[in-house]
């Protein structure tokens, strides 16, 4: 098969102007999130022409921003739009997933403030629970609070879908919420975050994306797929994606780098071209799908 040059569409970015004071989790020296470890890389400011340096001869064509925890005492449409200030060549940011509490008073009114920026196609909500309260991000079960649930269902009226960063333990959270609503689109990020590389631990995350992807309305991100091979040989690189692929098949799966964030695991050179050399035994049109017409249906580039 011919190895895949044409365009690409990154599916998961981030940006941020740290002299706005609105990411405490990156200035402040106790509010990082610990399971990153060291984010001393991440505190510079970082802009689409920063973006745009890393993308260096790569053919992106377009990106989805994905919300960069701003201040969460501010209002959800703030981080919106201070992102439609910005100068956004090449399609950068044409496309946005923010955040939102779901179990605000007034949903509609939050969901529907949102959902009136064009850019915007979704949400994003942190699920990523551990039994192990030092990689813990979040409290456990959220996804069956009822009042959780009334904001997913205003979300799905404003035709907004929901990403999840989460991690193995919630594979079956995700997948019954999937069947609950059977009409809201569901992506997954970060590969479903495989961290525990055990053999046991492999195993649960196998199994849990199999759970997950009988759900046709659940789509999933190999963004940062790097963080999770044992080495980045390209065997071990290969792994992790095609586990994924083979599980979701090639129409519901989207690349991504997770930058600037994915810097600590990968170069945004070495991302891209890995990633094509790990799919260019795939027909073409899978490795079009896979890097770039997955990621236009499902966020409506175009």
């Amino acid at each position: 098969m011919a190895r895949y040059d044409g365009p690409i569409i990154d599916a998961h970015h981030h940006l941020w102007d740290l002299s706005l004071g609105r990411h405490p989790w990156l200035t402040s020296d106790d509010a990082g999130i610990k399971a990153l470890g060291d984010i001393a890389y991440l505190r510079r400011t970082y802009l689409p022409s920063d973006y745009l340096e890393d993308v260096g001869p790569q053919n992106v064509v377009g990106s989805v921003y994905i919300e960069a925890v701003w201040d969460r005492t501010r209002p959800p449409t703030e981080e919106v739009e201070w992102l439609e200030t910005l100068e956004k060549p090449r399609g950068i940011g044409a496309r946005a997933i923010a955040w939102a509490n779901l179990r605000a008073d007034n949903p509609d009114a939050v969901f529907g403030a949102l959902a009136a920026h064009r850019g915007v196609v979704g949400i994003r909500e942190t699920i990523r629970w551990h039994p192990d309260p030092a990689k813990r991000w979040a409290e456990r079960g959220i996804v069956d609070d009822p009042l959780w649930r009334r904001g997913l269902a205003s979300m799905q009226a404003n035709g907004l879908h929901l990403e999840l960063l989460m991690n193995t333990h919630q594979a079956e959270e995700v997948a019954r919420l999937a069947r609950d609503f059977p009409a809201q689109t569901f992506v997954v990020n970060h590969c479903g975050t495989p961290t525990e590389r055990d053999e046991a631990g492999m195993k649960h995350w196998r199994d849990g994306l199999h759970r997950m992807a009988e759900q046709p309305n659940v789509a999933i991100k190999l963004s940062a797929y790097g963080n999770y091979a044992t080495d980045h040989s390209l065997p071990a690189l290969a792994c992790v994606v095609d586990m994924i692929v083979r599980a979701f098949g090639p129409e519901r799966a989207m690349f991504g780098t997770d930058y600037p964030v994915g810097r600590r695991h990968m170069s945004f050179q070495d991302m891209c071209e890995r990633f094509k050399d790990v799919v260019a035994d795939r027909p073409a049109e899978e490795q079009r799908a896979l890097l770039h017409d997955n990621a236009v249906r499902v966020y409506r580039f175009g």
